[in-house]
């Protein structure tokens, strides 16, 4: 795994906060929820649009109706990584949180809104993206439900996509759900690529933003509905939704 970004190494701090609540989490039996957040900063992601994507995605987090339904029932456990090329993943988290408090929630997100961008010159490995991923749910609480909460602007373009990954990594039990971000090509094109290929499990789903303007509204109401809904859903198959 890669070392965490300059941020966190130097918040010594926040990291230490940070640790103590993954100790905690790696022991929890009453855990409904393991959910991997995985932010693409693949060089179609100019420097603005990186920030409005980390700080959407901490505010997002620490949203009042967010919060609540973070809160209600038994914990949820949180890990985040950026992504890029083949072997550019990231984590934006020293390990995986679980959440059982409102500061825990602002925690983290201060920690993934301040964090810097590891890379910005390489290109799109979403099927690496999500073999780490789920390398990383192995080492998850044991949680009821395995969500995957994967961002991307743009298709696959670099090595093995999604499919390999799904034949080739631990994807039993996981659902991947997508928040598709339109600008960079056309939208209904960008929207079917990601239905097709990356949502993965029952009741899989994705929310679309029209640019990171959009990214904020709707990694929150991506987070409502992962959280409030069953996790695990008797439905046959992923949908899209315009976010």
């Amino acid at each position: 795994m890669r070392p965490c970004p300059p941020v966190l190494a130097r918040t010594v701090r926040g990291a230490a906060l940070l640790l103590g609540l993954a100790a905690g989490g790696a022991a929890a039996q009453d855990c409904r929820l393991a959910l991997v957040l995985a932010l693409d900063v693949s060089s179609s992601v100019d420097a603005a649009e990186d920030r409005l994507q980390r700080e959407g995605t901490g505010r997002a987090l620490v949203a009042p109706d967010v919060v609540r339904a973070f809160l209600l029932g038994d914990p949820v456990a949180l890990y985040a990584f950026e992504w890029s090329g083949r072997r550019a993943q990231v984590p934006l988290l020293p390990g995986w949180v679980l959440v059982r408090s409102e500061d825990d929630l602002r925690r983290v997100a201060s920690a993934i809104a301040k964090a810097r961008r590891s890379h910005n010159e390489l290109p799109t490995a979403l099927g690496a993206a999500l073999g780490f991923a789920a390398t990383r749910l192995g080492d998850a609480p044991d949680c009821r439900a395995r969500t995957i909460d994967v961002s991307g602007d743009g298709m696959n373009n670099e090595s093995f996509g999604p499919r390999i990954a799904y034949e080739t990594f631990p994807f039993d039990g996981v659902t991947v759900n997508a928040l598709v971000i339109g600008g960079s090509r056309s939208a209904a094109e960008l929207v079917a690529w990601f239905q097709d290929e990356v949502l993965r499990g029952p009741g899989a789903f994705s929310i679309f933003a029209d640019g990171y303007q959009s990214y904020e509204d709707a990694m929150r109401a991506k987070l409502l509905r992962e959280l409030e809904i069953p996790a695990v859903s008797s439905l046959p198959g992923g949908r899209s939704d315009a976010g």
